[in-house]
């Protein structure tokens, strides 16, 4: 497994990561599963693969939410990375003060 897939997996886990991911499949879930599966589910013609169907229909939102998060992270946490710490600018402050005089 390549650096990258575990980098994405390890923030693809975070307990942050999946249960607001789970709150996005939920919500949306419903309300798509609503518009459009109510009049089968009222008329009880509802089939095997309606229930598939009405699954992936949790599963996307759940999915897209998952993958935002993890683009987000890891994004803020390269931005993080690549910026002086604030032990490094001070350190550059006290050279910078001293080049001065």
């Amino acid at each position: 497994m390549g650096a990258g897939l575990r980098d994405w997996l390890r923030i693809a886990t975070r307990q942050d990561v999946w249960r607001r991911s789970l709150k996005v499949a939920l919500l949306v879930g419903i309300i798509l599963a609503a518009i459009n599966y109510t009049d089968r589910l009222l008329a009880g013609t509802m089939t095997a693969i309606d229930y598939f169907k009405i699954g992936l229909t949790f599963l996307v939102p759940f999915a897209v939410s998952t993958h935002a998060s993890v683009s987000a992270i890891r994004r803020s946490e390269h931005e993080a990375a690549a910026r002086p710490t604030s032990a490094g600018s001070a350190e550059n402050e006290r050279s910078n003060a001293g080049k001065a005089n």
